[in-house]
């Protein structure tokens, strides 16, 4: 799921010109007075409200400090106030995190319309994800480092934070575009007060964190915080150290994850798991591997993986990379269904043993 920095513009650098900006039906016509600085702020989360848009949450704070009225995009009443014409709303700020996510359906009526995310900076090209930075706004620094609104999404965020410590990753893998989006290095953006003022909970957004040369600032302060931690992104395992596992071991988290996507890479992996769980101690409970499938990977590799990581004492999650474009009934998601449901898995010991059908 990667949030990152989606769309946004301070009230002075705000155009109707420029790449991802587009004013809809502007004809001049405003429903305040021309001397009124306040605005009308709508706000479109195009992948719905099944996890918060981070984007969106800051640009809601900024606009609320400047004392503007803010809220959820509605577009009866966006068209009824024009029906009279008027504007309803002064700015509409639209935000897709996935390519794959259907636009939004309805007319958009603003002054001003601006549009971001990674939704719409990639396009799928002979079967590969293609992730165009051109595309991609950024978010002023004063949004950026906002502390987020949180009440727009206030049962998604009931005592939980969720939040960027760093960007970026050294890897450059193929089916990421964390390197075309955020650069080929790790490196912090905030300290985790930015976005946490003691909630219970931490949704850590991160990349790489420990491929940051900040690592240790970012574990101790998560440390610190006495919070339940999940690491959305996984740890990079081929970067473990003991340090970085006594570290980690510190933290409260109920699962941590890892990922195992490159076939290729299993003879750094499989010792970095077991040194791993040697140090912390942790049972299969609270380990989990992803495990990426239909990228570069035979399902025989895919299955020698699974097996490994099971006779390791780890959870294998298989991902599948552009599952919307596989066939239902394709075998990878028999792979999937069977791998991910603990319950199967557990009591199916061989793939070539399960029955979909069940």
């Amino acid at each position: 799921m990667g949030a990152g920095t989606e769309t946004g513009s301070s009230r002075n650098s705000l155009t109707a010109a420029g790449e991802g900006m587009r004013p809809v039906r502007n004809d001049g016509r405003s429903r305040v007075p021309a001397d009124d600085t306040k605005e009308q702020i709508g706000l479109i989360d195009v992948d719905s409200h099944n996890f918060p848009n981070i984007p969106l949450m800051k640009i809601s704070a900024w606009h609320k400090a400047q004392g503007d009225s803010v809220e959820w995009y509605d577009p009866m009443i966006a068209s009824v106030t024009y029906a009279k014409r008027d504007f309803y709303y002064d700015k509409v700020y639209m935000s897709k995190i996935f390519s794959f996510t259907p636009d939004y359906e309805h007319c958009v009526i603003s002054k001003e319309l601006q549009r971001g995310g990674s939704g719409y900076c990639i396009e799928t090209v002979n079967g590969k994800e293609i992730f165009h930075p051109e595309r991609d706004l950024q978010l002023p620094p004063e949004i950026e480092h906002i502390y987020p609104d949180y009440s727009i999404y206030p049962e998604l965020t009931k005592e939980t934070a969720y939040g960027f410590m760093s960007r970026g990753c050294p890897r450059g893998c193929g089916f990421c575009h964390v390197e075309a989006k955020e650069g080929k290095r790790s490196y912090k953006v905030a300290d985790l007060s930015e976005f946490w003022r003691g909630q219970r909970n931490i949704v850590l957004l991160d990349p790489n964190p420990i491929a940051c040369p900040e690592w240790q600032d970012i574990l101790q302060q998560l440390i610190d915080s006495g919070s339940w931690v999940d690491f959305t992104q996984g740890v990079d395992i081929r970067l473990m150290t003991e340090e970085k596992a006594l570290m980690i071991k510190g933290i409260k988290t109920k699962n941590i994850h890892f990922a195992w996507d490159r076939y290729e890479d299993k003879d750094s992996i499989i010792p970095k798991l077991r040194m791993f769980k040697e140090v912390t101690g942790y049972d299969f409970r609270k380990l989990t591997v992803y495990v990426l499938c239909n990228f570069n990977t035979t399902i025989e590799q895919d299955l020698e993986r699974i097996y490994t990581l099971r006779d390791l004492g780890y959870n294998p999650f298989v991902m599948l990379y552009n599952k919307e474009d596989i066939p239902k009934n394709h075998k990878l998601r028999q792979l999937q269904r069977w791998v991910n449901n603990r319950i199967v898995f557990n009591s199916c010991k061989r793939f070539e043993d399960f029955d979909c059908r069940k």
